[in-house]
């Protein structure tokens, strides 16, 4: 039996908390916040109710893996409900799109063109989904292993971006656009993402769009239970000061208080930049993996608000994305030359859940546009006086403009910028991903679930193999299996 710290109680510190009590050690999970999810969190004011981060469940079959390892199965603790339509797209030329719920109707509904670039990355699962997402990172060996067979080479296509790829099979503008868009689920560029990335559609729509009624918070929650169930202590309210090293290897972790917390095997669930540069003592072995830290590109952030609204929205999906005319304008602005974007692409999040709202007449919805991260005197400061105000303006503008006009009908909105979203988080700069997929080594600048010191491993969406809720789930998974069972 092995001692284990975990630093951070996002999804992925919770779930390698569960698999390694369920394995037999001793574990602590230490989180800095008053309440364990991370990004995936709740806001409740009056009545309504918001999912903070994370809005969409994609492969239910990680997390029902995850509980049918560490006891009752998915379906006995949370109501996961699948959506169809899966989202509703509005275009700038005014056409609208709703996406179906399952494949076939994918096919259908988005015709053969989408039907023939799904094909493609239907092949890309094959070749990626074990040694990329359910193995740990191996650096050049594994694309070495890659590199054996001719045709998955061609498959995979690394000398490809994501926009060189569908500009193969897609001719209709639109569809450009929206395979575009899946670039930003990793907080990146689709003219410098890997053609991999074609994966994201196909999961999405393959294995289908999921809500978990009452809120995807349940999820965290019901994970954080599955852990305390299998003899996990979680404590909240107790920041990590650092990470201390003896003998060559992490030994445990120092509190903001002072308290020395003994451990054989420390797991960080914090922001991988944040754990190199900050937790970490100058001395540690680690000078190879800050460095290539450094060399990546930092995800994306995102601007957020809450609107607690009065009435109902006839015919308004659960997700509703409005795009912009130009939408590589939006990409420069994120990474090219930082600023708040004039013309986002604009995400809405309205659950028709009687959990998020005080009655039947009535809406919460979560509005997210990508932002440049937080970058005082380098970028954006988004904690300059009243850029976040006018920001918030800004973005209901554009909603009216685009046919979602609600202004007569908030009652208040709650705002948050990237400076919050690092303040709340520790993801440095509020980059909701940690590094993005740009580049076609961007695979491998992302920190590994093994430290070069021995002892620590990483887990959550900054480190291997990304983010979003299944890749963070799958990375406990990795860890889970390299720590071994007691």
């Amino acid at each position: 039996m092995a001692t284990v710290v975990v630093v951070g109680a996002g999804l992925g510190g919770l779930a390698a908390a569960a698999r390694l009590a369920a394995g037999g050690h001793r574990v602590t999970v230490l989180e800095q916040g008053p309440e364990v999810g991370g990004k995936l969190g709740w806001f409740a004011r009056d009545g309504h109710g918001f999912d903070t981060g994370p809005s969409l469940v994609t492969l239910p079959q990680v997390f029902r893996d995850l509980f049918a390892a560490t006891g009752d199965p998915l379906e006995d603790v949370l109501d996961l409900v699948r959506l169809d339509p899966a989202v509703a797209y509005r275009f700038a030329d005014g056409t609208r799109l709703a996406v179906p719920g399952d494949l076939e109707g994918v096919r259908a509904e988005l015709g053969p063109e989408w039907s023939a670039f799904l094909d493609r990355a239907a092949e890309l699962w094959r070749v990626t989904e074990q040694p990329f997402l359910r193995s740990p990172l191996d650096g050049a060996r594994t694309l070495a292993r890659l590199a054996r067979s001719t045709a998955d080479v061609r498959t995979v296509a690394p000398w490809s971006s994501l926009r060189t790829l569908g500009a193969q099979y897609l001719t209709d503008p639109r569809l450009r656009v929206l395979l575009d868009r899946y670039a930003t689920y990793s907080g990146s560029d689709p003219r410098r993402a890997p053609a991999a990335l074609a994966t994201v559609p196909w999961v999405e729509q393959a294995f289908g769009s999921w809500y978990v009624r009452g809120g995807l918070r349940r999820l965290a929650l019901a994970v954080a239970d599955r852990a305390l169930e299998r003899g996990a202590e979680i404590r909240t309210s107790t920041p990590v000061r650092r990470v201390l090293v003896e003998g060559g290897r992490a030994s445990g972790v120092e509190l903001a208080d002072g308290t020395r917390v003994a451990a054989d095997v420390v797991v960080s669930n914090a922001d991988a930049t944040a754990l190199y540069d900050r937790l970490l003592p100058a001395h540690a072995p680690v000078r190879q993996a800050r460095a290539t830290l450094a060399r990546a590109t930092p995800s994306s952030s995102g601007f957020v608000l809450l609107l607690a609204l009065r009435g109902r929205t006839p015919d308004l999906g659960h997700h509703t994305v409005l795009f912009p005319a130009v939408y590589d304008a939006e990409f420069d602005g994120l990474f090219t030359r930082p600023r708040p974007l004039a013309d986002p692409a604009v995400y809405v999040s309205a659950p028709d859940d009687p959990a998020t709202r005080p009655d039947a007449d009535s809406e919460s919805w979560f509005v997210l546009v990508n932002a440049p991260r937080h970058e005082p005197g380098r970028g954006v400061d988004w904690d300059a006086p009243g850029l976040a105000d006018s920001y918030a303006d800004h973005v209901l503008g554009v909603l009216a403009d685009r046919g979602l006009d609600v202004w007569d009908r908030v009652r208040w909105r709650e705002v948050r910028t990237p400076a919050d979203l690092s303040r709340a988080t520790g993801s440095v700069g509020g980059s909701i991903y940690g590094t993005s997929s740009n580049g076609a080594r961007a695979a491998f600048l992302r920190p590994a679930n093994v430290s070069p010191l021995p002892g620590l491993f990483l887990v959550g969406g900054s480190a291997h193999p990304g983010g979003g809720l299944p890749l963070v789930t799958l990375s406990a998974e990795i860890v889970a299996g390299l720590v071994g069972p007691a």
